[in-house]
């Protein structure tokens, strides 16, 4: 075979390729909407970007149950170990935005509005052990802010001396901090305790998102420029590319059990899961035309919760068979996601 014929062979099958992984992923999800599987309660709580929105949603009926206004282009959002507070971030839309918004998870509602003064484009957030403080990036100031939730008062920043700080992921101690650096193509350890920079590593160009081991040994980062998964060895400064191929590796979730990696790939629409011991890639479920984008783990450990962007929905994700089981209605861009245990009182239902 040619040289051009050989091509064109390969150009159809990737093409074939494609549109079979399309279709099933339209087949994955038909005959879902509006379900759950059996067993699951409590709440999925969801925040939507375009209509600047909390959606509260049950789970034992599929049904959103509550809708909260939030500030404006809401981002990311946490939950509190007992489930009752849920505080989501303010990044804005075409100006900056400056604020925290506070949710009550048993009222379906909005508590209160935390402004952050100078501390604009807030969006990376996570709580600190204790729950009463939660450590915010400003991706403007190019700081991680700690906020006291009871006041609304910064208890400390933190400079990370880097550009584009977007998203922020937090050891289990509360002590250790690494921000991904978009702008400065770097991923940047912070220390809680002496409110200090204390170092960083050169990454693949544009890492947005980041995480921590709960012990600090490993930090994972996405490039989105490059489409490259990068592991770092806290240890020694060392690096190992977990995996490559991405179109926005968006994501980077780490299962409680330590066992996997998942990394929604918003542009490349599709679901990765890679095996922590090794980085094998474990299998990948396609999204085609979804958007996948925020995670949340239900505390059975098995079903996770995919926010799907630009279908408006939520996929409920068996990650032991990698299979979608369910899948929820949720409002316009639905991006950070929360569970909580408890369930919306139905006399509170809306603001």
């Amino acid at each position: 075979m040619s040289r051009v014929g050989l091509k064109r062979f390969v150009d159809r099958r990737s093409h074939q390729r494609g549109a079979l992984l399309a279709l099933l992923g339209a087949f994955a999800v038909a005959g879902l909407e509006g379900q759950s599987p059996d067993g699951l309660t409590g709440t999925v709580i969801v925040l939507n970007k375009a209509a600047a929105t909390a959606s509260f949603i049950d789970l034992a009926s599929g049904a959103i149950v509550s809708t909260a206004q939030t500030g404006d282009g809401p981002h990311e959002l946490v939950m509190s170990r007992d489930g009752r507070l849920a505080v989501g971030t303010d990044y804005g839309g075409n100006s900056d935005g400056s604020s925290l918004t506070l949710f009550d998870v048993a009222s379906g509602s909005r508590t209160s509005t935390l402004p952050l003064g100078r501390y604009t484009r807030p969006h990376g957030i996570v709580f600190l052990p204790g729950d009463s403080l939660v450590a915010v990036t400003s991706e403007r100031a190019g700081a991680v802010i700690i906020v006291r939730l009871s006041d609304g008062d910064i208890v400390g920043a933190i400079e990370t001396e880097a550009s584009g700080s977007h998203m922020v992921g937090v050891t289990a101690d509360g002590e250790t901090m690494w921000t991904g650096d978009i702008g400065s193509n770097t991923v940047t350890e912070l220390s809680r305790s002496g409110l200090s920079r204390v170092r960083s590593f050169p990454a693949p160009a544009q890492p947005e998102a980041v995480n921590v081991t709960p012990d600090g040994s490993r930090v994972f980062a996405g490039s989105n420029a490059t489409g490259r998964v990068t592991a770092f060895y806290t240890a020694d400064g060392s690096s190992e590319t977990v995996a490559e191929g991405f179109g926005w590796p968006y994501r980077m979730f780490l299962t409680p059990d330590g066992a996997q990696l998942i990394v929604p790939d918003l542009r490349g629409e599709v679901l990765r899961f890679f095996d922590l011991d090794g980085y094998a890639e474990l299998g990948s479920i396609p999204f085609p035309g979804q958007g996948p984008q925020g995670l949340v783990l239900h505390p059975d450990g098995r079903h996770l919760f995919l926010s799907l962007s630009s279908a408006g929905k939520v996929a409920i994700i068996d990650i032991v068979t990698r299979t979608v089981v369910g899948e929820l209605e949720a409002g316009q861009t639905p991006d950070g996601i929360a569970y909580s245990p408890l369930t919306v009182t139905p006399s509170a239902r809306d603001e």
